[in-house]
């Protein structure tokens, strides 16, 4: 049996199974957490089945990223995790081995740039893995060996997707973000430069800095560029995935355990 490696964005999935939850106002706070950590059990084991995983991990948040001490103010409109879940979460963790996989809470990393950095050390063995979140940052990661997957939507998301919502090829999405600015993280981009200009940009030039030695570029749009430089730079850092982290654990520790 080919080896193949199952990545989930836990707090994505646990987030959005809970807030389905917390809209039966009938419950009380403890059989909301009972009923969604059962869900999150039941989501998983319908996941390995799926991928056939041979290997898996859900990964955690750390408490605060790199990103945070880089740029102060990154996510400060994010709404903080409701107090009964975050109490909760051992549960879910557990719920996770229960299904035979590994949970990984980093100190400080977040899950995304674990999970970016699993993928690409396993894609350079040339070894098959799926993500299963809904965040658009994974999506640059897509290639041959890395596939992600929505369980929501209940599909994966393919190149035509992404070109399709977004009018961009994969690899054009990095400097997209940092351009138009990403506001799901409060991330800003270059002022006055929004989502169609930047598109219009990115589809006329190879990247901005070609866009810039160009002469076609409309010096309105290149002063624009120019004056927000610094925080085109500042969003291109934040909006890119490390793959890079030190994990402190091998492949083989993720392998999927029979129940």
């Amino acid at each position: 049996m080919s080896t193949k490696v199952l990545l989930i964005d836990a707090l994505n999935l646990i987030r959005r199974i809970y807030a389905v939850d917390c809209n039966q106002s009938n419950l009380s706070h403890e059989q909301i957490l009972k009923s969604a950590s059962q869900r999150v059990l039941n989501a998983t084991k319908k996941l390995l089945r799926l991928t056939q995983a041979t290997h898996a991990i859900a990964v955690f948040d750390g408490d605060k990223s790199w990103r945070y001490t880089y740029y102060p103010l990154y996510k400060q409109n994010r709404s903080e995790m409701p107090p009964e879940l975050k109490q909760g979460l051992d549960l879910f963790k557990q719920n996770f081995n229960d299904a035979g996989i590994l949970s990984f809470s980093p100190e400080q990393d977040e899950a995304d740039d674990i999970i970016a950095t699993l993928a690409n050390k396993i894609s350079q063995k040339n070894i098959s893995c799926t993500i299963v979140s809904t965040d658009k940052g994974f999506l640059p990661l897509l290639n041959k060996n890395v596939e992600i997957y929505d369980y929501f939507s209940q599909k994966y998301i393919n190149e035509d997707d992404v070109h399709n919502k977004f009018n961009l090829p994969i690899h054009k999405l990095i400097e997209f973000w940092s351009l138009a600015g990403d506001t799901t993280n409060d991330i800003p981009g270059v002022k006055g430069v929004g989502k169609k200009t930047a598109e219009k940009i990115l589809n006329e030039f190879h990247n901005v800095e070609s866009a810039l030695e160009d002469q076609n570029l409309p010096e309105k749009i290149k002063t624009k560029i120019t004056h927000s430089l610094s925080d085109f730079i500042t969003a291109k850092v934040l909006v890119t995935l490390r793959n890079d982290i030190h994990l402190g654990f091998s492949l083989k520790q993720l392998r999927v355990k029979s129940n």
